[in-house]
Parts: C-alpha cells; structure tokens; sequence
C-alpha cells in the first residue's frame, strides 16, 4: 500500500494567509515561513517601510498599513487581502505590544494599549476572518500567544501583558469550540522566550538575563527563531485537520515545571 506524502499536509500551495505584526522579530520570519511552504502572503503593520522590505524578497505578497487597534484598519486589511488574493485561507494573529511596570503602575492607557492590541485586535480580526471562512466552511486561525498566557512571571511584572494573552488562550479554546462543526479551526502557539524586539538584549547579550533564562528553563537556553516554524506549519496546514481550540507551548520546557 503506497503512504500519501506525510509531508504534504504542512504545505500551503495556492492558500492565502494574512500575518499582522509582520514588520519586526517573529512576524518577519513568519512571513517568510509561509511564504516558502507556498502561501500567498498578506504582510499587516503599522511600519509600512520594514513590510515593503520584507516583502521585495516574497514575490507573491501584499503590504498593508494595519494598526490592529483601530478597527477601520482591520476591515480595509481584510478587504485588501481579498480583493488581491481572494479567499483567505489562514490568519495570523501575532501583532502583540506589553508594558514592562509593577501592576499598582500600570495606568490605564498603558493597559488599554495592550489589551486593545493583543486581546481585542485579535478577536476582532478574528471575526472578520472568520465570518468568510464560515461561509467556505474551511480556514485556521493562529494566535501567537505567549507561555505568559498559561502562567505568571512575576519577576518581570507585566500584569496587563499576561491578562490579555490568557485572553488569547481563553478565546483560542471558545472560538474552536464554536466553530469546530463548521470547519474552521482556531488554534495557538506559545512561544517561550523567543529572541524578539519586546525581549530585548535579553535573549541575546544581556548577561543577567540569559542566566535567568538559562536557570529556569528545563532546555537551559531561549529559543532560536527557526524552532517555530513547524508548529506554524503544522497549525496552518491540513496536518492538524483534527486539531481546534488547542495551544501549543514552544517553550523548551518552561511551563512543565
């Protein structure tokens, strides 16, 4: 009996997807990620320059100026993306901003501005999405979440950070749920420490904190950019046909202990 490619369900040939946070860090490679397993890709941020760099390496791309926060610009990117590629296929969500501040600090413009963007801009995107993929009855959504969305830090306080991406895990599992019979999956990655403009040096050279890292998780080290892309892959694609409302942790152990 001859196996079907075991690969071929992590390949998006012909699909369309749409990445917000596409202009630094994670999202760059991301874009790239997708776009070398065949997507068409729809490059969503607010620094049009860095997505108009990205996206002369990516021949099949669309640039879209998007602040997540204003719904004006999610529904223009949603339109864009349609009109240039069609039906779109999967989604993205990984635009995400924190406040590094002790809790009683936190004000509310800085709470506002990171639940807005991480919580609210996702879901509502979501929404848009995920009201034309209903109507296919086919698409998947991935929501960069973050192991700050299954458990505190504490020691580095970012209060209204963690609140929105449980949030993001809380909706992850709802919206599949709801949408599971429909044939639209909506499923998570959480990323441990990831070397990013919101970490900082300290993934990279910051001593201090490459030995907190190192001291707490099990794998002893953060994680290279490259270790992500098959979770993507495989959230994105036909291989995880049997997967909704789930979060994959890519943390090199961080939330086992």
């Amino acid at each position: 009996m001859t196996v079907p490619d075991p690969l071929a369900g992590f390949r998006l040939d012909g699909r369309t997807a749409i990445l917000t946070g596409a202009s630094s860090g994670l999202g760059v490679r991301f874009a790239r990620v997708l776009h070398a397993a065949g997507a068409n890709v729809v490059l969503a941020a607010r620094r049009v320059d860095r997505l108009e760099a990205l996206a002369a390496e990516l021949d099949r791309s669309v640039v879209v100026a998007c602040d997540v926060s204003v719904e004006t610009d999610l529904e223009r990117l949603v339109v864009t993306a349609s009109r240039r590629f069609g039906a779109v296929d999967v989604l993205v969500n990984n635009a995400g901003t924190g406040e590094i501040v002790p809790a009683e600090q936190e004000t509310f413009e800085q709470l506002r501005r990171v639940i807005d963007t991480n919580l609210v801009g996702a879901y509502r995107l979501t929404q848009l999405v995920g009201a034309r993929m209903l109507e296919r009855r086919r698409g998947s959504v991935v929501n960069v979440a973050s192991i700050l969305g299954l458990v505190g830090v504490g020691q580095i306080p970012q209060g209204g950070y963690v609140a929105s991406k449980h949030g993001l895990v809380g909706a992850t599992r709802e919206l599949g749920a709801q949408w599971a019979r429909r044939g639209v999956r909506v499923n998570a990655i959480a990323p441990g420490w990831f070397p990013s403009e919101m970490t900082g040096d300290m993934t990279t050279s910051d001593d201090a904190g490459l030995r907190w890292i190192r001291g707490r998780a099990p794998m002893g080290r953060p994680g290279e950019e490259h270790e992500l892309d098959g979770a993507l892959l495989f959230l994105a694609g036909d291989a995880s046909s049997y997967v909704t409302g789930q979060t994959i942790a890519v943390d090199g152990g961080w939330t086992i202990v």
